[in-house]
C-alpha cells in the first residue's frame, strides 16, 4: 500500500460514520483493521468485508486494549470516536455529559496514543491520526465542552510532534467542519439533524475523510501531513454575534 509497509491499523468509533468509512477504506488498501465500537451488529457487518477484526468496547475504559498492542504491531491508529450528547449552554449541561465528553473525546485518544507509541518508537514507524473538529479551532455556541476537548486534542497533536521528532512516527490531525454522521443525530435526533444540518446544503461525507486518511498514509515517510482543516464548500467558520441587553 505504501513505502512504510504498514500492516495493521486500529480505528475507534468504527460502528458508523467516519470510523466505519476509514476502517473500510484501510481494509481495502490492504491493512488488517481492528475496528472498535459499541455496536456489535454494525461491527460484524463491517467485518464481512474482510480484513477486519471487530472489537466491542466502551472507550471509557481502555485498559483491555493493552494486551492487543503488546501482541500485535499496530502501525496506524485512527482516534475517531467522539461524543456530543446534547447541544446546550454550558450552565445547562449535565455533569455526566461533561465527564463523558472528556473521557471519550480526550482521555481515550491520549491513552491509546500512549499505548501505541510504546511499539511505534521501538519499530521507528507508525502514524497516529486524531479526528478533531472545527469546534476545536473556532468557537461555537452550545458546544463549549465538546469544543474544549477538541481544542485540547489539537494542541496535543502540535506538542506530540515536538516530542516525536526523529522517531519517524507521524501525527496527523483532521479537523472537519460539518460531516454527515451520527454525531449530530445523537444531539438533535434523526429528523432534527436532517432538517437543521443536512437538507439545506451539501455536507462532507464520511468517505471524504477516509480518502484524506488514505492519502496521508501514502505520502513518503519524509512528509507528515500535520493538520487538515476540511469544510463543506457551503460552510465557512467565523462571524460575530451581538446581543442587546435590557
Amino acid at each position: 500500500m505504501n513505502s512504510h509497509s504498514y500492516r495493521a491499523a486500529l480505528v475507534t468509533g468504527a460502528s458508523s460514520g467516519i470510523g466505519r468509512a476509514v476502517a473500510s477504506r484501510l481494509a481495502k488498501e490492504g491493512l488488517h483493521v481492528y475496528a472498535l465500537g459499541r455496536d456489535a451488529g454494525a461491527l460484524d457487518s463491517l467485518a464481512q468485508e474482510g480484513n477486519v477484526t471487530p472489537i466491542v468496547i466502551d472507550l471509557r475504559d481502555t485498559s483491555g486494549l493493552r494486551e492487543l498492542f503488546e501482541r500485535v504491531e499496530i502501525d496506524v491508529v485512527v482516534n475517531n470516536a467522539g461524543l456530543l450528547p446534547a447541544l446546550s449552554r454550558f450552565d445547562e449541561c449535565a455533569t455526566d455529559d461533561i465527564d463523558a465528553m472528556v473521557d471519550i473525546n480526550l482521555r481515550a485518544p491520549l491513552r491509546l496514543a500512549h499505548m501505541a507509541l510504546n511499539g511505534m518508537m521501538k519499530r521507528r514507524r507508525g502514524h497516529l491520526f486524531f479526528i478533531g473538529s472545527s469546534a476545536g479551532r473556532f468557537p461555537h455556541p452550545n458546544t463549549a465542552v465538546y469544543g474544549a476537548t477538541k481544542a485540547a486534542i489539537s494542541m496535543f497533536c502540535d506538542s506530540l510532534r515536538c516530542d516525536l521528532l526523529g522517531s519517524k512516527v507521524r501525527v496527523t490531525e483532521i479537523a472537519p467542519g460539518r460531516v454527515q454522521t451520527n454525531l449530530y443525530r445523537t444531539a438533535l435526533g434523526e429528523q432534527g439533524a436532517n432538517e437543521k444540518l443536512y437538507e439545506a446544503y451539501r455536507s462532507i461525507q464520511p468517505e471524504d475523510i477516509a480518502e484524506l486518511v488514505a492519502t496521508a498514509i501514502k505520502l513518503p515517510d519524509s512528509v507528515d501531513l500535520s493538520r487538515m482543516e476540511v469544510f463543506p464548500t457551503d460552510q465557512a467558520p467565523g462571524g460575530s454575534q451581538i446581543v442587546s441587553v435590557k
